[in-house]
């Protein structure tokens, strides 16, 4: 049975490429027996200017392609899954592809390290994670607040071939980087215990609607071979922690989450911070996986948040748990 599939992208070069990549997946799982149209879906995070914080969040990435998906507009919507709110949504459910390297990445002029960056260096980055743990770890530095496409984001580091070339280094995700092929760029690949990735980092969700999961249809096979387990357990639990905080996007939260003991134990690591840097939280928690693996990993990230909110975190950030 042959099965027309359309998928509700965003136009960025980025998320045309992710979503090529899952495309290229879903059309080699469904064995021939899917046939793929990519729909270009306009966000309110594409058309605004300004911080994601004054935008109202990443969400503005989201909601325009959930629309389009609950409206019939198409049938699977493909996101960067660190931009999807926390909470679930009735109708629609989550499919997780293999994940790329959830770290961050500086790409800085002259192939400078952080260590090498000269005293008072600017740096851009238009994440509230990234310039908290940047001033950690260098309070000389100048963080300069930036947004745009990965193209123009490079273009403003001194040296660049195009663009103002006004920075010393800017931050960006690894797997943005790898996905659109400018590993190049990168000058040096941060650690967690440097700089922990934002929950869900370098993974991506797929999105359909709830009623089209009928087993036996070609869609359905191919979206369940398509999750990947390890990667879908490790980002419910950093999702599961970040909602349990009830933190914002302009909370300095990192966490990442992997699988351990032959997929048998699942550990996670969380890092808050003042916005300046001045002062930081750090914990990890493991739990052994059971008969629903979910479930277990959903209870990790809360548990660990409550350790956190224990500890102080409240005090380091502005998180709604503390109200």
């Amino acid at each position: 049975m042959l099965q027309h599939v359309r998928v509700g992208t965003r136009a960025s070069a980025l998320a045309l490429t992710q979503t090529g990549h899952v495309v290229d997946a879903l059309s080699t799982l469904g064995r021939g027996d899917l046939t793929l149209e990519t729909v270009h879906v306009r966000t309110d995070g594409d058309r605004l200017t300004g911080s994601l914080q004054s935008l109202g969040g990443t969400g503005v990435f989201v909601t325009a392609l959930r629309d389009a998906l609950l409206d019939g507009r198409c049938d699977v919507a493909v996101h960067s899954l660190k931009d999807l709110p926390t909470g679930d949504v009735d109708g629609i459910s989550v499919v997780v592809p293999p994940r790329e390297d959830p770290s961050d990445a500086l790409c800085a002029r002259d192939g400078l390290t952080l260590a090498g960056l000269p005293q008072g260096a600017t740096v851009g980055t238009g994440s509230p994670r990234r310039a908290a743990q940047l001033l950690a770890a260098r309070p000389d530095l100048v963080v300069v607040d930036i947004r745009g496409n990965v193209d123009t984001r490079l273009g403003r580091v001194a040296g660049a071939r195009s663009g103002t070339g006004d920075l010393d280094a800017v931050v960006l995700a690894r797997a943005g980087l790898a996905r659109l092929g400018r590993l190049d760029a990168v000058t040096e690949t941060f650690g967690v215990d440097v700089m922990a990735p934002a929950p869900g980092q370098g993974a991506l969700a797929v999105e359909v609607r709830t009623a089209d999961r009928v087993p036996g249809t070609p869609l359905d096979a191919a979206l369940r071979a398509l999750d990947h387990r390890p990667t879908h357990l490790a980002v419910v639990a950093e999702r599961a922690l970040l909602a349990r905080l009830e933190a914002g996007c302009a909370a300095p939260i990192g966490a990442v989450a992997q699988l351990a003991d032959h997929g048998r134990s699942l550990s996670l690591e969380a890092v808050i911070a003042r916005p300046d840097g001045s002062a930081s939280l750090r914990r990890g928690a493991a739990t052994t996986l059971g008969a629903d693996s979910a479930a277990d990993a959903r209870r990790l990230g809360v548990e660990l948040a409550e350790l956190l909110l224990g500890a102080g975190a409240a005090d380091l950030a502005v998180l709604g748990a503390a109200r």
